[in-house]
């Protein structure tokens, strides 16, 4: 293999790659509902010569790619389901369900690993080994990885690594970012109810006040991580919702909070229930009312295996040029990636998107979210580059 061929090869398929990007972009479906996302991906693997296994842990799709040669098993991801946004742009390809729109990206990691699995496939003699695709649904929520990974995805062949991509527009087109170690943060949600006794707002004496709770609550959480967090690492606890009272002139007797916890930090992870319960019970009890946490525990940190993340960088710098890949920033959103690297050693890597002659600026998840098609096939060249390193003998 030779960069120049590898770079033809992709740059035939530049239109073909928007094209599916589009099509999927047009009918975004929520988690566990991808039907119509799932069919499609099915029917374009087929036509790739491939026989997809369809509705693993519901709407999920899996597809291998064998090689000549035996040897390892890597799997490559991309998530498939979009988000309850009403899209605002008006692009011909805009969303054609109301209420629902691919404001992360999720349309493009579709559409490159379908063009990662079309040049494997012209590649599979140069393969020791094989490339499982895995199409996983509900990225957004609920999470659709560890159901893949309990529906025995891992196994059959059984995978000894794992890559996957996320397009990116914190970064420009033409970047790939690769980096070791910790990259997406842990996501916990928690649930906070304090009760109190309600009464006139002319007479607190007589009543406890749950707002009043609430409001010292809400502060001494951020002491979390003021005080309980290194400054070296990185956390964040945030109270999302408030709900509660009647009137002005009515004390509230009960409020009901919800936020979200994220941190990179194993050990913190960990301790932050326990923190939270504290605080909570320690102000509740010191101003005469009660309190309740309910800790869920959402997707854990999205960790680089060293080695893989190296083999990643080294084929995207081979393909690509030094220029091209980047060292990016953490960021403490999160992603169900984090099972399949908890499974099995692997590397999750971010293609840049950010265009603002093109007006592919805004953030993910934003109504009038897009990114630089261009962007594509610098994605599906690393993808590719990538599994023949890996799987290179």
């Amino acid at each position: 293999m030779t960069v120049l061929d590898l770079d033809e090869a992709v740059g035939a398929m530049t239109a073909e790659l928007v094209g599916l990007r589009r099509e999927f972009h047009r009918i975004p479906e929520l988690g566990f509902e991808e039907h119509k996302t799932s069919a499609l991906i099915a029917e374009k693997l087929r036509a790739l010569g491939l026989e997809p296994q369809t509705g693993v842990a519901g709407t999920g799709v899996v597809a291998l790619i064998e090689g000549a040669h035996p040897g390892r098993t890597l799997l490559l991801r991309a998530d498939i389901d979009g988000l309850p946004v009403d899209e605002r742009s008006e692009v011909e390809y805009r969303s054609t369900h109301p209420n629902k729109m691919h404001a992360c990206g999720h349309d493009s990691h579709i559409a490159m690993l379908l063009g990662a699995a079309r040049v494997l496939i012209d590649r599979k003699h140069e393969m020791h080994g094989n490339a499982k695709l895995v199409f996983q649904p509900a990225e957004e929520g609920p999470g659709g990885a560890q159901p893949m990974i309990e529906a025995g995805v891992m196994e059959n062949p059984h995978v000894d690594a794992a890559i996957g991509c996320h397009i990116w527009n914190n970064l420009p087109t033409g970047q790939i970012g690769v980096r070791e170690g910790p990259i997406l943060a842990s996501t916990d949600q928690v649930e906070i109810v304090i009760e109190g006794s309600g009464g006139h707002g002319a007479q607190p004496q007589r009543a406890a006040d749950a707002v009043v709770a609430a409001a010292h609550v809400v502060t001494a959480l951020q002491t979390i991580v003021s005080r309980n967090t290194s400054p070296l690492e990185s956390a964040v606890v945030t109270i999302g919702t408030m709900n509660g009272g009647y009137r002005h002139n009515i004390i509230a007797d009960r409020i009901v909070m919800t936020g979200t916890v994220r941190t990179f930090d194993e050990e913190l992870w960990r301790q932050v229930p326990g923190h939270i319960e504290r605080i909570v019970q320690g102000v509740c009890a010191a101003l005469g009312v009660q309190g309740t946490v309910e800790y869920t525990r959402g997707y854990p940190t999205t960790t680089n295996d060293p080695d893989m993340t190296a083999l990643v960088r080294e084929a995207a710098v081979a393909e690509l040029g030094e220029e091209a890949v980047v060292y990016p920033e953490k960021t403490m959103g999160g992603e169900d990636m984090s099972y399949f690297l908890r499974a099995v050693p692997g590397c999750f890597f971010f293609v840049g998107s950010h265009n603002a002659a093109k007006g592919a600026t805004h953030p993910h998840h934003h109504p009038s979210f897009d990114l630089d098609e261009d962007a594509l096939p610098y994605g599906v060249r690393t993808l590719v580059a990538s599994t023949l390193k890996y799987l290179a003998g």
